[in-house]
Formats: C-alpha cells, sequence, structure tokens
C-alpha cells in the first residue's frame, strides 16, 4: 500500500485556472420532446424544448463518438475554472470501443431506467496526467445510468471531491487511483454495483452509500459503507472501516432517461434501511414526470423569468451553462424538482441569496454548482424559513449533487454557504468548498465564516464535503441530527492563531454540535489541518459537541498535513494531540 498521501496544495503547485469557451464546434442535437413554443404577450411559459448545444446525444451509430469525446476531454481536461459546461447522454444500446475521459464540468450518463440498458465496451476514465499524477483536484464530474465492461477488467475513476459515481455498473474492477498510485482524495458511489475489487489505493477517504461491491482492497484513513452488500466489516481505526449495515433513509437523485422518443425525468421513491441498489431487481421504483412539465432553462434566463416558470407550476431543468440571478431562485410548491445537467451553475449578484425553498414536502434538488458572488451573500442557499417546525418525515426535501463554492473562479462571499432550516431533510453528497486556491483567494478575499448550519430537527446528510471556512465548516443546531461521513480540511490561509481565536478556545471546530442539543449521531468523521501560512497554529480539536447520552460519534479521526499546525484533541478534551510530519490520525473510537 502506497505511503499515506498528503493534501492537495502540499504540493506548492497549483493549476493554471484556464477559461474554457462556453461551446464546442459540434453540432446542436434535437431534443427528444416536442420544441417550446414561443411565448407570445402574457401566454404561460412553455415546457420542455431542446436541450440546447452542450447536451451531447448519442446513439450506437452516431459517427465519430470517441473522436467527440475527445476533443470535448482536451478543452476540459485542465480547466478547473473555466466556463465550459457539458453533459454527454448515451441512448440505450451497446457502444464498443469507447474510453470516455471525463475532465471538468462533464457528466455522462445513460439514458435507460435501468444502467445495463446502456453497455460501453469500454471505459469511463478519469486519471490525473494533467497534474502530474495528482488527483486531488480532480473535482467537479460525474457518471450516472451506466453499464461498464472495461477494456482491462478494471476501470479507473481517480476523483477528488463533488465527483459522485451513481448508479452504475461496473462488469470488473474499480480502481479509484491515478496511474502511479499518486494522491488522491475523493470520493462518493451511490446505488452501483462494482462486480469486481474496488482499490482505493492512495485514497484517503471515500464514502460508499446503498451498493454492491465484489471486494474492497485497502484503506488509508477513512472509509465509510451504509447499506452495502459487500462491504468489508467494521475495524476503525485499524483498519479504518466503518460499516452500517443499512443507510438510515434515503431516495435515489433523480434522472434524465428515454421513453421511447421522448425523455422525462425518473423520481426514485423514499427507502428506509436501505441496503444494495435500487435497479438489481428490474425497473426501480419511483415515478416519472414528461419534460413537458420542465422549464428547460437557457443560460441568460433571468431569475425572474425562473421564479415565474415555478410559480406557474413548472419544474427547472437547468441546461448547462452559468447562470447570473439578481434574486432568489424561489421554489414554493411542494414536490418541485429542480435538476441541473453538466454541473450547471448559479451566480448570485449584488449578494442575493441564490436559491431559497419554502417549508413544503418532497423538494429534490439535484446536479448544479452555485458559486458565490463578488458581493458578499448572507446565505447562498436556503432550505426552508427560520423557525419553521414542519413534519417532513414522510416526503423530506432532498439535496443531492448540489455544491457550492466561495472563491476559487474568482472573488466570492457568501457569510452562510448553506442553511438547512426545513426539518427531516436529507443531504446526500454535498461538497460546500471555500477555495483555497485559484483566482480570488484570500483570508478575507473570499471570506466565508460558515459552511453549513443545520437548525432543522431530524436532518440527516450522507456524505458531507464541507472544507476551508474561517469559522465552524459546520454548525449543527437542530435536535436528532445524523452524518453517515464527513471530511473537511480546515482553513490553510489563517494568517495567525489570533485570527482563528474562539473565545478562550483555539480555533474553531470542524463540526460543531450546540450545546442545547440532546440527540445527535455521526459514524466515519475526519478532519485535517494544514496552515501552512502559519505553521505553529493549534486546533484544540476537530469536533465539538455536548458530553450527554444522546449526543453519540463513532469512527473520529485528525489529521495534521506534514506537521504544518497540530490538534490538541479529537473531539472536545478527548484524544490524543497530533504531532510531528507524519500525518498518521488521531482517533476516537466512540464518543462519549
Amino acid at each position: 500500500m502506497p505511503t499515506p498521501p498528503t493534501r492537495r496544495t502540499v504540493l506548492g503547485v497549483m493549476a493554471a485556472a484556464a477559461a474554457a469557451p462556453s461551446t464546442l464546434a459540434l453540432s446542436s442535437p434535437a431534443s427528444a420532446s416536442s420544441p417550446a413554443a414561443a411565448r407570445t404577450g402574457a401566454a404561460a411559459l412553455p415546457g420542455g424544448g431542446d436541450l440546447g448545444p452542450n447536451v451531447l446525444i448519442f446513439d450506437p451509430s452516431t459517427p465519430n463518438i470517441q473522436g467527440t469525446l475527445d476533443q470535448i476531454f482536451r478543452q476540459q481536461e485542465s480547466a478547473q475554472f473555466g466556463n465550459g459546461r457539458y453533459q454527454l447522454l448515451f441512448k440505450p444500446g451497446t457502444y464498443n470501443n469507447i474510453n470516455a475521459q471525463i475532465g471538468f464540468y462533464t457528466s455522462i450518463s445513460g439514458l435507460g431506467l435501468s444502467p445495463d440498458d446502456t453497455t460501453f465496451n469500454g471505459d469511463v476514465t478519469v486519471d490525473a496526467g494533467w497534474f502530474n499524477g495528482n488527483a486531488t483536484q480532480n473535482f467537479w464530474r460525474s457518471a450516472e445510468n451506466l453499464a461498464l465492461s472495461p477494456v482491462n477488467g478494471t476501470n479507473r475513476w481517480a476523483v477528488a471531491q463533488a465527483a459522485p459515481f451513481r448508479r452504475m455498473h461496473i462488469k470488473g474492477g474499480l480502481n479509484l487511483a491515478p496511474a502511479g498510485y499518486g494522491w488522491a482524495s475523493g470520493g462518493y458511489i451511490a446505488d452501483s454495483r462494482i462486480d469486481g475489487t474496488v482499490g482505493p489505493y492512495s485514497q484517503q477517504q471515500w464514502y460508499t452509500r446503498d451498493s454492491s461491491v465484489g471486494g474492497w482492497t485497502n484503506a488509508v484513513w477513512n472509509m465509510t459503507f451504509s447499506g452495502v452488500e459487500g462491504a468489508p466489516g467494521q475495524g476503525f481505526p485499524n483498519p479504518p472501516y466503518t460499516t452500517l449495515n443499512n443507510t438510515p433513509i434515503s431516495r435515489e437523485k433523480p434522472f434524465l432517461y428515454l421513453d421511447g422518443a421522448n425523455f422525462r425525468v425518473f423520481l426514485p421513491e423514499l427507502r428506509t434501511n436501505a441496503r444494495g441498489t435500487t435497479w438489481g431487481n428490474g425497473t426501480p421504483r419511483g415515478t416519472s414526470l414528461p419534460l413537458t412539465q420542465f422549464y428547460v432553462a437557457k443560460p441568460g434566463v433571468s431569475a425572474a423569468t425562473l421564479n415565474e416558470a415555478l410559480a406557474q407550476g413548472l419544474n427547472l431543468l437547468f441546461t448547462p451553462g452559468i447562470y447570473h440571478v439578481d434574486r432568489p431562485v424561489r421554489v414554493e410548491r411542494a414536490n418541485t424538482v429542480v435538476l441541473g445537467l453538466g454541473y450547471a451553475t448559479l451566480v448570485p449578484d449584488n449578494g442575493a441569496t441564490a436559491m431559497k425553498v419554502a417549508d413544503v414536502d418532497g423538494v429534490r434538488l439535484a446536479g448544479f454548482l452555485i458559486d458565490a458572488g463578488t458581493v458578499n451573500s448572507t446565505t447562498l442557499l436556503e432550505i426552508g424559513p427560520q423557525g419553521t417546525s414542519t413534519d417532513h418525515s414522510a416526503n423530506p426535501t432532498t439535496v443531492q449533487d448540489v455544491f457550492i463554492r466561495i472563491g476559487g473562479a474568482g472573488p466570492g462571499k457568501a457569510t452562510t454557504s448553506m442553511v438547512v432550516n426545513s426539518r427531516h431533510t436529507i443531504i446526500d453528497h454535498t461538497w460546500v468548498w471555500r477555495a483555497d486556491h485559484g483566482q480570488g483567494v484570500g483570508w478575507e478575499t473570499n471570506r466565508a465564516d460558515y459552511g453549513i448550519v443545520v437548525n432543522g430537527d431530524d436532518v440527516l446528510a450522507t456524505g458531507l464535503f464541507v472544507e476551508h471556512f474561517n469559522k465552524y465548516d459546520v454548525q449543527w443546531n437542530g435536535q436528532r441530527g445524523r452524518t453517515i461521513f464527513f471530511q473537511n480540511e480546515k482553513a490553510y490561509d489563517a494568517p495567525n492563531q489570533a485570527a482563528i481565536q474562539n473565545g478562550g478556545t483555539r480555533g474553531y471546530a470542524a463540526y460543531k454540535v450546540a450545546d442545547h442539543v440532546s440527540t445527535h449521531e455521526g459514524w466515519g468523521l475526519g478532519s485535517y489541518c494544514y496552515y501552512n501560512v502559519d505553521p505553529s497554529i493549534r486546533q484544540a480539536h476537530g469536533f465539538a459537541a455536548p458530553a450527554v447520552a444522546g449526543v453519540k460519534f463513532h469512527g473520529l479521526l485528525v489529521v495534521s498535513l506534514s506537521g504544518n499546525g497540530q490538534y490538541d484533541h479529537v473531539i472536545n478534551a478527548i484524544g490524543s494531540p497530533t504531532s510531528g510530519t507524519t500525518t498518521v490520525p488521531s482517533t476516537v473510537v466512540s464518543f462519549p
């Protein structure tokens, strides 16, 4: 097994923020739904329509598929903060001799109801040649709803944060490390079946949910499983496996599929005590909506028009691109679906909140990125109004593959990135990131005090990645909250000890459970520090929580990366301090 790696900026090398053009010189595919009608006067906004030039649709007879995939990859391979956004859609059928290399802001998906409807005799590949074999910056890309028979028997998916692997069937093995086993920092798998063995190798941490694996080879710091058939048994801290037999509540991400010649969006049903995939025994359970019930948004549309479409009763489908909004997109109707393709990106202007969700049942937010604007936003995403207490247990709101970024693509500020007020909300895979590299980065330049604040009761997070905030990365105020897997780094760029002083406490915890909370539980949580501006900084602890019987944690760790800063404890005053430069975790198996 390779030596445990350190994290991305330890190299001291950052990729150039190359801005890519927003479109390729490729023919625009026609949508499979009926074309949108022209709006005249006070006529209603149309549903459905063409998906735009950056959604590329293939069938097995499409000429030069490999050439098109290679062209997109060349453009997106190193465009970490570029403007290009692409969704690659493959109609059901068999595709031979394919190697789809997936770069930044590129999503690849099959259009069947089952992954096995769309089969590649080939690979969907992520590697790290663009960054000298270091995969720790392979962000913002995804694969979904495909079956792969890898050419050499093993598919390579060497990713970092915000790179979900959903509804995939690998007829062979899966390698999560880059060629040469360089550094890697991912990642997330859900609703997938890997017939062979998963080899994480140099991956520092990983979360796998409601899937099936033929085997799992090793672990570095934190490998967490819930509802995974074939997962390794509980072993934390040696080996560092945290394993739950079931996921208490889950509902898979909505996805686009073809019903004959027409697009529909499938809405998987809610599961309790889930284990294994949703599609292994045939058609997945759930409902679907025709594309004609969605307003198909294109870059340049105003927030006022988006809100008009929502008020009219339409759902939203964001096609790939960048959307500036001068006011919140307001999701106020129960069961509304907001689905993004190809990392569609919302940028709030003039300090607006990008999106606000009312306290209603069953909203589904999925598959888009929110990028903070240059004027400070109080919040970027709000789920429910403050003070709400409505019971949504039968039909919760889900937030899935919704990513938030402050800085990196340019200066951005937000006091709090995501606020969750509605009860029973499920946060299923998010990366909330105050940028540590790129453009517009500095302790005050991309100031963001809080990553996620949870005020609602009974909220569940499955796959929570939150990093680099000036104060608390996660502040949990609601009762009966649960988190399965948490990955965090404290802000690298704190100028000195005084800048992070929290009253009489050295630093703000990565994950803070409020003192009044009486019931909370977490499994598989890790926090790392890399205070490279002032390596003498000491962090009192990675986690802080009331020491009461109802507040429980399982499998906690803190790591000092190369000795740049140290933790005094793991949680509260419990757990050994980190020391030296060996990047060996300090662990707590259970709390209290």
